[in-house]
């Protein structure tokens, strides 16, 4: 063989050598890169032509199913009652993506997930299309709808969080202002973008956020029973004494530290735990914070599930904290769920959980079953305890003080012979406080005793009560009515 040909031989090698490894580049290395990319439509088509598993709640009613079409994309993904499940289900857009367990559990429901891979050898043996697995939740679907429509229908801005103390299910999660996601699912990019840009805008109020996960609020005076378990912890009972007085002045400052309307809290100098908690009094409870210290005060958050950052249910949950505790005039307003303090409405449901639970924290869940496209099972959630946040002896001790403190609580809603143990929560916010309208707190397990259901409850801005807003006026009823409906479908 003469050189010139040696040349061009050598040549095609190098050649072929190249075209491989840059077929491995893109096929293999870098797969998951190309098949991820929203511009790569390949994806999107094969992914639409398949049909996607439902999502449904725990009576097996169908809260996201699937349309098959007539045109380019296969399958239409229809949501029913959209607007109640929205902030849980999320949304499929062919422009916008995926969100909530539409997201979480995307692989699962397009099928692609390494569980369903004998399935899919199956479907391609046989001929038959690839089908996405199920999800089932624990969502109550009469409960969930009661939650939803007490917020909806005195148009509140908050949240509702239900769930089972001894398993941690998830009964319940509702955010308003919600959306309809059937209009992002739509195949029509006119419709998609329309719904987008009215979602989005300004005077919307953040619709596509769940604030039952996503969103922190200061937990004012709910994070006193968290405070109290501290105490009792550290060898305090229900008879230990605090301050009375109406108002005191914060460690080192000229700031005062008042109750509400600065009245005092008994007759006397001093007030028991149990009275502190049942009138809410921010006195005794930031004299109780100083007293037990920041790092006592953080162990017992920390136990009740404050700053976990990888808590997911299966979404994602921002991390809830006690935040920073810069000396003891900080440390009086954690007390009293102000100063740094963020929390989610599902870790203020955890908390009530765990003192329904005898103090037991368990990990709080939305799936409880993972069906393959026969509906057949293929994995079930169990449930999770997560530590011990409080002794039994304790968490009797608190729920008592609770007992007590609902016994206090104004608003409407109460049942004859339904005990419930709660604390309520009146947080101020912004830039200036005391000129914004407070947001309403309420969190309650019930029946007291022997209980079966934890919540709570926020609104936004004291929903219609303005700067009188209290927890009690506007939150409690809302808990109570959500209470009421699971007590009366057992």
């Amino acid at each position: 063989m003469n050189t010139p040909l040696r040349r061009i031989g050598m040549a095609m090698m190098v050649m072929i050598v190249l075209l491989l490894g840059n077929a491995t580049w893109v096929q293999v290395v870098n797969a998951d890169k190309w098949r991820l990319d929203p511009h790569n439509k390949r994806v999107l088509l094969d992914e639409y032509a398949r049909k996607r598993g439902l999502i449904t709640v725990a009576d097996g009613t169908v809260i996201a199913d699937v349309k098959e079409t007539t045109d380019r994309l296969r399958y239409l993904r229809v949501y029913n009652s959209g607007p109640a499940y929205a902030p849980v289900t999320g949304y499929l857009s062919v422009t916008y993506g995926t969100a909530g367990l539409e997201r979480a559990e995307n692989d699962l429901l397009n099928g692609s997930d390494d569980r369903l891979f004998a399935r899919r050898v199956s479907a391609l043996i046989t001929g038959r299309d690839p089908v996405g697995g199920n999800v089932q939740l624990t969502l109550q679907p009469k409960i969930q709808q009661v939650a939803y429509d007490q917020l909806t229908s005195k148009g509140f801005t908050g949240s509702v969080v239900a769930i089972k103390p001894d398993t941690g299910e998830v009964l319940a999660m509702v955010s308003t202002p919600s959306y309809d996601p059937n209009l992002l699912a739509s195949h029509d990019a006119d419709e998609q973008a329309a719904a987008w840009k009215q979602l989005n805008a300004k005077d919307a109020n953040d619709p596509l956020l769940n604030r039952a996960t996503q969103a922190l609020y200061p937990a004012g005076s709910t994070l006193k029973v968290v405070v109290a378990a501290a105490a009792l912890a550290d060898g305090k009972n229900k008879d230990t004494q605090y301050t009375a007085a109406g108002t005191i002045k914060l460690p080192n400052t000229q700031t005062d530290l008042p109750n509400f309307n600065g009245t005092p809290c008994g007759p006397g100098q001093t007030v028991s735990m149990e009275t502190a908690l049942a009138k809410s009094c921010n006195t005794a409870f930031g004299e109780m914070a100083g007293q037990l210290g920041a790092n006592k005060l953080r162990r017992q958050a920390e136990k009740f599930g404050f700053n976990d950052p990888g808590l997911q249910v299966p979404m994602p949950v921002e991390t809830s904290t006690l935040g920073q505790i810069e000396d003891d005039a900080a440390l009086y307003q954690t007390g009293i769920g102000q100063r740094n303090v963020q929390i989610t409405p599902l870790e203020n449901a955890v908390i009530a959980a765990t003192i329904a639970n005898g103090g037991k924290r368990m990990k709080p869940y939305l799936v409880s079953k993972i069906l393959g496209p026969d509906l057949k099972s293929i994995d079930d959630t169990e449930p999770d305890n997560v530590e011990d946040a409080m002794s039994s002896a304790n968490a009797s001790a608190l729920r008592d003080m609770m007992i007590q403190s609902e016994t206090n609580t104004g608003g409407e809603g109460r049942q004859q012979g339904l005990q419930i143990a709660s604390k309520t929560g009146t947080a101020e916010h912004g830039a200036k406080p005391l000129e914004n309208n407070p947001h309403a707190w309420y969190i309650a397990f019930a029946p007291a005793q022997k209980p079966e259901i934890a919540i709570a409850v926020i609104v936004e801005d004291g929903g219609d009560r303005g700067l009188g807003a209290t927890g009690g006026k506007v939150a409690a009823p809302i808990g109570r009515a959500v209470i009421n409906a699971y007590m009366a479908g057992r």
